[in-house]
């Protein structure tokens, strides 16, 4: 999909400040995900300075902070901050601590592929106590069948839910909103106000508002993770483990939490540059580059038995997916690109970003060459 951009006369963070307003005075009931993170602590810096200056009503708004278990102290101790400054402009705050689902990639080693957030058959080894605040329940929750994607759509069915997400971050966001033609509201009522915020603008926001951020990712920064793939979530997703390779070395107590919680957690330590989690380091690819394997060969068997290779329905519905990718363009697929699909499902590709990312990426360079006329 082609996107245009165009050019405002206003900087991001009036633009934040218009699209806010605009869905305030929708006069339908607007909740605001907030997560802790640097983007969830920007949008969440501007509806409350607005709300203080009187510009929208709190009475409209509740802040919604679902909490996944396994996440760091100082993730924590940021969101009850925010929670108070939020509740003293008069809006409402819900701390969810709830059996959601999650994708689990460690677990793929013992045929299930979900966390379960405070899973209550295993309370003994959750990596953090519930605040004595946090709501344990709701009709809407379908309990270790939802995920908190899911819960929250029916939570806020009735109004509009404002998420800190950034087409900066991947393509798969840009493309979405891009299709969103100007709208400031998708099919799923959530709006994104910080949607064109680059890197620097995030990062200079909360340097001119002097906005303090978890320290975790001053943290992350210092072990080699670079600006912008500083991310926090749970830990347990194909995206997030790499936050266990170093974890030991700032949060030695956490990680033995977690590997309490999670007795594979550990092989992220061990594999993460290897197969196990697609060869992630450029030094690791670097090596492999000429490794002489016939990848088209591999992924025909792959294919061909499928069942050998996974054993959950969804990662069987994940290989048929690639199945249909390679089925419908085989012919313009070399052996390098038969290599990166063979990791990425291989390795695991829950929300299937690897495989938009090769279909983008694939037909991107076939469009050049027919322009080039070299096909």
């Amino acid at each position: 999909m082609a996107v245009k951009r165009i050019k405002a006369d206003i900087n991001v963070l009036e633009a934040s400040r218009r699209r806010i307003k605009n869905i305030f005075n929708t006069g339908l009931p607007i909740y605001l995900s907030f997560s802790g993170g640097k983007d969830s602590l920007c949008l969440a810096n501007v509806v409350l300075e607005m709300l203080n200056a009187g510009e929208i009503d709190p009475a409209q708004l509740t802040v919604q902070f679902i909490d996944e278990e396994a996440v760091y102290d100082c993730i924590d101790e940021k969101v009850k901050e925010w929670r108070k400054k939020f509740m003293l402009a008069g809006a409402k705050f819900e701390w969810f601590c709830l059996e959601v689902r999650h994708f689990n990639c460690f677990n793929q080693l013992t045929n299930d592929e979900s966390f379960i957030c405070w899973d209550h058959t295993k309370e003994d080894v959750w990596v953090r106590r519930p605040p004595k605040f946090a709501i344990r329940s709701h009709p809407a929750l379908n309990p270790r069948k939802d995920t908190y994607q899911t819960f929250l759509a029916k939570r806020c069915a009735n109004g509009i839910n404002m998420v800190g997400i950034r087409v900066a971050e991947s393509l798969q966001r840009l493309q979405n909103i891009a299709r969103m033609n100007g709208g400031y509201v998708t099919k799923d009522n959530k709006t994104f106000p910080i949607y064109d915020w680059r890197d620097h603008d995030v990062w200079l926001y909360l340097l001119d508002h002097n906005i303090d951020i978890p320290v975790v990712y001053l943290y992350l920064w210092q072990t080699g993770t670079r600006k912008n793939q500083l991310r926090i979530s749970q830990f347990f997703s194909v995206d997030t483990a790499k936050c266990l390779v170093n974890m030991n070395e700032y949060y030695p107590d956490l990680m033995e939490k977690v590997c309490r919680r999670e007795p594979n957690a550990y092989l992220a330590s061990l594999y993460w540059d290897s197969e196990m989690f697609g060869r992630k380091s450029r030094n690791r690819k670097e090596l492999e580059k000429d490794d002489g394997v016939d990848y088209r060969a591999k992924l025909l068997e792959v294919f061909k038995n499928p069942t050998k290779y996974f054993h959950t329905e969804h990662a069987l519905l994940i290989c048929n997916r690639y199945l249909h990718f390679y089925r419908k363009d085989a012919l313009i697929f070399d052996n390098k690109d038969c290599k990166d699909i063979y990791e990425g499902l291989m390795a695991g590709d829950p929300k299937m970003r690897t495989l938009r990312a090769l279909y983008t990426r694939t037909y991107t360079r076939y469009v050049q060459k027919a322009k080039e006329g070299t096909i």
